[in-house]
């Protein structure tokens, strides 16, 4: 929401150089660089790219120093910014299964094809502070190198389809609707859904998630696979009459095998939620594949027990945490004269109610 805000003009050019000396902070301090930010403060780009809907590290990067480290206040500026970019078309879909996995875990099965791929995670360290990063200047350990190719990696949910045991993804519509060019309404299918998810605040869709898991909808899955890494981006060329390749980008995907389905007429099945977020992701893409589960109640012939995950307008209206913060923060712009009629009318209230008391007590 944006609010022209007239007057004051000197207290407000104030208020940014004031703004502009806290960011920069002590000049004693070498000044952060974006390269910093983008190689070191990598998750925190990542989440700025996925919820800005914009792949791009630097922007990215910048975004974040600009916002002082307030990660939505940096998706906000991502946002403003993405909608001042020409658009030239559409992709073709991603596959993961292509992926170059950095990262390739699953709780479900121990031993799979290309193995479990542990990659870098916070999973096996110990919350505790690591005194030696104050330090500086020193370097990491070296990793030991891979193979320099790697096979493509099935999906883990390909081997429970070859037996039927869980159910098939229905096609989705050719041309999906653009969130980011379209204003979302319901009813919302599932790529539309997906969108908002994947784009919503992380803390809201972890609420959301952990809500299913303590029995606020019965959403108790197993992490069939969770894999970060590299895919390529291609697009179709008219002129040339085939796709070419003309990028790359990191994404966390998640699917989660949920509780069994069936009817009179089909037989038990695992059923599926999804996650895909931009960047090293997890904890998003994992809740983001639990929320999508929830929000299939219907489709899936399942009843509504009233859980908020199963909500869909509360869910997708609340997650985006750019409108929220711009509805949330518009209320400590002036209001002056709301707030005096406000006041008026209850001083007025509370003469008639004198009035009434002393009329009641004469009597």
């Amino acid at each position: 929401m944006y609010v022209a805000v007239k007057g004051g003009e000197r207290a407000i050019d104030n208020a940014h150089a004031w703004l502009a000396e806290e960011r920069r902070g002590d000049k004693d301090v070498a000044e952060l660089s974006l390269a910093q930010i983008r190689e070191q403060l990598s998750l925190a780009v990542n989440r700025v790219m996925a919820e800005g809907s914009l792949y791009d590290p630097d922007l990215a990067a910048l975004a974040i120093k600009q916002a002082r480290g307030d990660l939505i206040e940096a998706v906000f500026l991502i946002r403003a910014y993405r909608t001042t970019l020409p658009r030239f078309g559409a992709t073709r879909p991603v596959e993961t299964g292509a992926m170059d996995c950095d990262r390739r875990i699953s709780a479900t099965f121990k031993d799979l094809p290309g193995g479990q791929v542990l990659g870098p995670t916070f999973d096996y360290t110990h919350r505790l502070l690591d005194f030696a990063l104050a330090a500086e200047g020193l370097d990491a350990p070296d990793v030991a190198e891979g193979e320099a190719a790697q096979a493509p990696l099935p999906h883990v949910t390909e081997f429970l389809a070859r037996e039927d045991l869980i159910q098939s993804e229905p096609d989705g519509p050719e041309t999906p609707r653009d969130l980011t060019r379209e204003p979302l309404d319901f009813p919302a299918d599932r790529p539309l859904r997906l969108q908002a998810l994947t784009r919503g605040d992380e803390g809201f869709v972890l609420s959301m998630a952990y809500s299913t898991q303590r029995g606020y909808g019965r959403n108790h899955p197993f992490v069939g696979e969770l894999r970060i890494g590299t895919v390529p981006v291609e697009m179709e060329i008219p002129e040339l009459g085939f796709s070419i390749e003309i990028g790359e980008v990191v994404l966390t995907e998640c699917e989660t095998v949920n509780q069994f389905t069936g009817s009179k007429t089909e037989p038990p099945q695992f059923t599926r939620g999804y996650g895909l977020v931009f960047g090293q992701t997890e904890r998003k893409a994992i809740s983001m594949a639990l929320v999508d589960r929830a929000l299939r109640w219907e489709e899936l012939g399942e009843d509504n027990v009233g859980a908020p995950a199963q909500d869909e307008e509360f869910v997708l209206y609340h997650s985006d945490n750019v409108q929220a913060t711009g509805f949330l923060e518009h209320i400590k712009l002036p209001h002056y004269v709301d707030f005096q009629s406000e006041l008026e009318l209850i001083r007025r209230l509370r003469a008639e109610a004198m009035q009434t008391g002393l009329k009641d007590a004469a009597e």
